[in-house]
C-alpha cells in the first residue's frame, strides 16, 4: 500500500528531484530531503525555485532552440 502511494506521488510530481538526482548521481531521496530542509530554512523560497525548475524541465527543448523551424508563424 505504501509503495503504491509513493509511486503515485512520484509519477504525479514534475520530476525535478529525480532529474537533479540523475544529474548529480545521487539518490532521489537525498534531493527531496534537501528540499525539505531548505523549506525549513528559507520559509518557502524553495517552492518558487522548484516550480521554476519544473517549468524549465517541461520546456527545455524550446529554451535550448528557441528559433527552431516551425511550420507556421502562429505555431508556438
Amino acid at each position: 500500500m505504501i509503495d503504491r502511494i509513493k509511486t503515485f506521488f512520484e509519477q504525479q510530481a514534475f520530476g525535478v528531484c529525480a532529474w537533479w538526482a540523475h544529474k548529480l548521481n545521487i539518490k532521489t531521496e537525498q534531493v527531496r530531503l534537501s528540499f525539505i530542509y531548505l523549506g525549513c530554512i528559507t520559509a518557502g523560497l524553495h517552492l518558487v525555485v522548484y516550480l521554476v525548475m519544473a517549468f524549465v524541465l517541461q520546456h527545455k527543448e524550446r529554451i535550448k532552440r528557441p528559433f527552431a523551424k516551425r511550420s507556421t508563424v502562429w505555431e508556438l
